[in-house]
């Protein structure tokens, strides 16, 4: 029981790269790794203008370089962190110790939840500050860099709370079968094996034992009585 728990066959087991490739949350964690890229490029490529009077290149959010860098920091940080849980899962059948998958399904939990979280942030800050972008020249050329990063911030909220919701069926998953293997054998190694029952055909050790000596009594025609040993 050991080794299949946690959403995951028993350890040691081949992986299928057809079979690996089209499970959900691989492709979860694709698209998750595009629209981090989509967000911090848009950003990054066209998301620093200028106008007539400045010849400086400043975020399109409203002028406020804490916009464009927080949307490039979630973003880069997304895209790596997808990379590195995509490799792994692909490795993660060759984990064998049931208390190193439940770490890393919690370690899925926690940054899955907590990147949810970070692009909601995302996505207000970004719509907010694109709102009172007054209009201008510089704020026409970065219209679709900073629509697109607004629209894909959303977009990646959706798939860090799915993949939220899949690390979190896989931890009941792994608690259910940690509950079962409990059940099935017991943790006690001083228990032993229960024995064999006995019931009424063991022969009892009892035996009738006859008296060494038995006393008889002998009566002689003559009348006479001749104890007999």
């Amino acid at each position: 029981m050991e080794g299949a728990s946690f959403g995951a066959g028993r350890a040691g087991g081949d992986v299928d790269p057809v079979d690996f490739l089209k499970q959900p949350q691989t492709i979860l964690r694709i698209v998750a790794w595009v629209f981090s890229i989509v967000v911090f490029g848009s950003i990054v490529n066209e998301g620093y203008v200028n106008d007539e009077k400045e010849a400086e290149l400043r975020c399109v959010f409203k002028k406020n370089e804490d916009a464009c860098n927080y949307g490039i920091a979630i973003g880069i940080i997304a895209f790596f962190a997808c990379i590195f849980f995509f490799i792994v899962d692909l490795y993660f059948q060759q984990i064998s110790s049931v208390k190193d998958r439940k770490r890393v399904v919690l370690l899925d939990l926690g940054f899955s939840g907590l990147w949810s979280f970070l692009w909601f942030i995302a996505f207000c800050f970004l719509a907010n500050q694109w709102q009172h972008t007054p209009a201008s020249r510089g704020a026409s050329q970065g219209a679709d860099a900073a629509r697109a990063a607004i629209a894909f911030s959303f977009f990646s909220i959706l798939s860090w709370v799915a993949l939220t919701v899949m690390a979190m069926q896989r931890y009941h998953l792994g608690t259910d079968m940690s509950l079962f293997a409990t059940d099935q054998f017991a943790t006690d190694p001083n228990t032993g094996y229960p024995g064999y029952p006995t019931g009424s055909g063991i022969e009892s050790t009892e035996t009738y034992q006859s008296p060494p000596f038995s006393e008889t009594i002998d009566t002689s025609p003559k009348g006479y009585q001749v104890p007999t040993y």
